[in-house]
């Protein structure tokens, strides 16, 4: 059993713990806002260990970030914990990737039975959601961040986010479960290939009150607003990276740490 206290506590969450809606919600927006997507550990060459234990002394004792195997993993168990129904569901990525490419099924998501169905995922990067979206509707819907909506197509749904008026996917799925041996598989693939985007690239996300988000992709800091719209700027060292990662995100490093990535493209000198 995940100790509640101590991660309420770390998401800075002092609300209702009740299984309603409501409760789920304040625990979406805390938890997207306080433990920062990332995949340094990849990049560092450490194991991505997907024990519950484990992800709960990491993102929650260490203070430290991760992907959806370790972020959703927890959000599961938490909801679990307070007597949600919910269910590890499976997808594939296909946030700016064009439809006739197929992702791998590398995607653990959370479905929540309530009155009805509902997702939540914090672990989708720049794209994590900071409210449940119901699974009945097509019809947009609202979160503190950009509008959402579930579509239904061929036989599959496809998660989409409105940005700029315009409508892109960021996940697609069918409603299939994830158990644990296939999460194993998939964070193996994601974190050791040397395919893998996360082998290729640094990559750091929180949300931010009033619908903002800072992202991090390799060297580029991007602060986006609700509609899309950004501010931007390059990190042009990796002692200046090892600050960003701290002051922006809550990630401390020792000193003189580097992240092997091709993506990684220091000016010369730096």
């Amino acid at each position: 059993m995940i100790d509640l206290d101590r991660y309420f506590a770390r998401i800075g969450y002092r609300g209702p713990r009740t299984p309603t809606l409501a409760t789920l919600n304040g625990i979406a927006a805390a938890h997207v806002q306080t433990i920062p997507f990332e995949n340094l550990d990849v990049l560092l060459g450490r194991r991505i260990d997907v024990d519950p234990a484990a992800i709960e002394q990491k993102l929650v004792g260490d203070r430290r970030g991760g992907y959806c195997f370790e972020q959703n993993a927890l959000l599961l168990a938490v909801l679990e914990s307070l007597g949600f129904t919910v269910r590890p569901l499976s997808g594939r990525v296909r946030y700016q990737r064009p439809r006739d490419y197929t992702p791998a099924r590398t995607h653990l998501f959370v479905r929540v039975e309530l009155e009805t169905s509902w997702i939540v995922d914090a672990g989708v990067g720049a794209m994590s959601l900071t409210s449940a979206l119901r699974l009945d509707t097509e019809d947009a819907q609202p979160t503190p961040h950009e509008p959402r909506r579930l579509i239904r197509e061929d036989g599959r749904m496809f998660h989409q986010v409105q940005l700029a008026g315009a409508w892109h996917d960021v996940c697609e799925f069918t409603l299939e479960e994830m158990p644990p041996i296939d999460r194993e598989v998939a964070n193996w693939y994601t974190s050791t290939h040397p395919q893998s985007t996360f082998k290729a690239r640094l990559s750091a996300a929180r949300a931010l009150p009033e619908g903002r988000r800072v992202t991090l992709l390799n060297r580029e800091l991007t602060l986006r607003a609700r509609d899309g719209s950004g501010e931007h700027r390059m990190i042009e060292s990796p002692d200046e990276l090892l600050a960003v990662l701290a002051d922006q995100f809550g990630l401390v490093f020792p000193p003189g740490t580097r992240f092997p990535c091709p993506g990684l493209d220091w000016p010369a000198g730096a």
